[in-house]
Protein backbone atom coordinates (compact mmCIF):
# COMPACT_ATOMS: atom_id res chain seq x y z
CA UNK A 1 0.00 0.00 0.00
CA UNK A 2 1.10 3.22 -0.70
CA UNK A 3 0.51 6.45 0.64
CA UNK A 4 0.68 9.97 -0.48
CA UNK A 5 0.59 13.07 1.80
CA UNK A 6 0.74 16.23 -0.02
CA UNK A 7 1.85 20.07 1.38
CA UNK A 8 2.40 23.05 0.33
CA UNK A 9 -0.72 24.44 -0.72
CA UNK A 10 -2.25 28.54 -0.03
CA UNK A 11 -3.33 31.37 -0.97
CA UNK A 12 -0.47 33.60 -3.43
CA UNK A 13 -1.35 36.48 -5.71
CA UNK A 14 -1.68 36.04 -9.48
CA UNK A 15 2.12 36.02 -10.75
CA UNK A 16 3.29 34.16 -7.41
CA UNK A 17 4.88 31.11 -6.80
CA UNK A 18 4.78 28.19 -4.79
CA UNK A 19 6.15 24.26 -4.42
CA UNK A 20 4.26 21.48 -3.71
CA UNK A 21 5.73 18.64 -2.18
CA UNK A 22 4.16 14.84 -1.96
CA UNK A 23 5.61 12.73 0.50
CA UNK A 24 5.37 9.15 -0.42
CA UNK A 25 5.46 5.95 2.16
CA UNK A 26 5.26 2.11 1.53
CA UNK A 27 6.51 2.91 -2.33
CA UNK A 28 6.37 -0.46 -4.39
CA UNK A 29 7.57 -1.46 -7.73
CA UNK A 30 4.06 -0.80 -8.73
CA UNK A 31 4.33 3.04 -7.97
CA UNK A 32 6.90 4.07 -11.30
CA UNK A 33 5.22 6.90 -11.67
CA UNK A 34 4.18 10.08 -9.75
CA UNK A 35 2.26 12.50 -10.81
CA UNK A 36 0.20 15.57 -10.20
CA UNK A 37 -3.32 16.14 -10.97
CA UNK A 38 -5.83 19.22 -10.00
CA UNK A 39 -9.37 19.78 -9.95
CA UNK A 40 -11.03 22.63 -9.90
CA UNK A 41 -14.62 23.46 -8.79
CA UNK A 42 -17.55 21.85 -11.15
CA UNK A 43 -14.38 20.56 -13.55
CA UNK A 44 -13.28 17.02 -14.34
CA UNK A 45 -9.80 16.15 -12.25
CA UNK A 46 -7.01 16.76 -14.78
CA UNK A 47 -3.59 15.85 -15.53
CA UNK A 48 -0.54 18.40 -14.61
CA UNK A 49 2.71 16.86 -14.90
CA UNK A 50 4.39 13.06 -14.06
CA UNK A 51 7.64 11.95 -13.50
CA UNK A 52 9.09 9.11 -13.45
CA UNK A 53 11.45 7.76 -10.31
CA UNK A 54 14.15 6.26 -11.86
CA UNK A 55 14.64 8.36 -14.93
CA UNK A 56 13.39 11.60 -14.02
CA UNK A 57 11.36 12.11 -17.15
CA UNK A 58 9.32 14.33 -17.07
CA UNK A 59 5.66 15.41 -18.79
CA UNK A 60 3.69 18.40 -18.93
CA UNK A 61 -0.03 19.30 -20.08
CA UNK A 62 0.22 22.26 -22.31
CA UNK A 63 -1.53 24.78 -19.84
CA UNK A 64 1.79 24.51 -17.37
CA UNK A 65 4.24 23.45 -19.38
CA UNK A 66 6.95 26.23 -19.15
CA UNK A 67 5.67 27.61 -15.65
CA UNK A 68 5.32 24.39 -13.66
CA UNK A 69 8.46 22.19 -12.71
CA UNK A 70 8.17 18.98 -11.46
CA UNK A 71 11.53 16.65 -9.80
CA UNK A 72 11.37 13.93 -7.30
CA UNK A 73 14.01 13.14 -4.97
CA UNK A 74 14.40 9.38 -4.34
CA UNK A 75 16.22 9.44 -1.25
CA UNK A 76 13.50 10.81 0.32
CA UNK A 77 10.63 9.83 -1.78
CA UNK A 78 9.69 13.18 -2.77
CA UNK A 79 8.00 14.52 -5.45
CA UNK A 80 7.38 18.45 -6.10
CA UNK A 81 5.91 20.67 -7.93
CA UNK A 82 7.48 24.42 -8.56
CA UNK A 83 4.66 26.54 -9.68
CA UNK A 84 5.85 29.96 -11.21
CA UNK A 85 4.16 32.84 -12.76
CA UNK A 86 0.46 31.30 -11.25
CA UNK A 87 -2.82 32.84 -13.17
CA UNK A 88 -6.46 32.84 -11.52
CA UNK A 89 -6.88 29.55 -13.75
CA UNK A 90 -4.46 27.61 -11.56
CA UNK A 91 -6.94 27.56 -8.63
CA UNK A 92 -7.54 23.89 -8.15
CA UNK A 93 -7.32 21.32 -5.48
CA UNK A 94 -3.74 19.50 -6.47
CA UNK A 95 -3.72 15.72 -5.86
CA UNK A 96 -0.30 13.58 -6.34
CA UNK A 97 -0.87 10.07 -7.36
CA UNK A 98 1.06 7.31 -8.02
CA UNK A 99 1.05 4.28 -11.00
CA UNK A 100 3.23 1.89 -12.95
CA UNK A 101 3.21 3.68 -16.23
CA UNK A 102 3.57 7.50 -17.13
CA UNK A 103 -0.20 8.51 -18.09
CA UNK A 104 -2.41 11.71 -18.35
CA UNK A 105 -5.86 10.03 -16.96
CA UNK A 106 -6.76 9.68 -13.94
CA UNK A 107 -7.59 5.48 -13.87
CA UNK A 108 -3.80 4.72 -14.74
CA UNK A 109 -3.03 5.55 -11.21
CA UNK A 110 -3.75 3.76 -8.65
CA UNK A 111 -2.93 5.71 -5.17
CA UNK A 112 -4.16 9.17 -4.73
CA UNK A 113 -3.20 11.86 -1.79
CA UNK A 114 -6.05 14.00 -0.11
CA UNK A 115 -5.32 16.94 -1.96
CA UNK A 116 -3.96 20.47 -1.32
CA UNK A 117 -6.04 24.26 -1.80
CA UNK A 118 -4.10 26.10 -4.37
CA UNK A 119 -5.89 29.55 -4.64
CA UNK A 120 -4.17 32.40 -6.81
CA UNK A 121 -6.19 35.72 -6.43
CA UNK A 122 -6.33 38.32 -9.41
Amino acid sequence: QVQLVESGGGLVQAGGSLRLSCAASGRTFGSAVMAWFRQAPGKEREFVACITWTTADAYYSDSVKGRFTISRDNAKDTVNLQMNSLKPDDTAVYYCASGPIVGITTPQYNYWGQGTQVTVAS
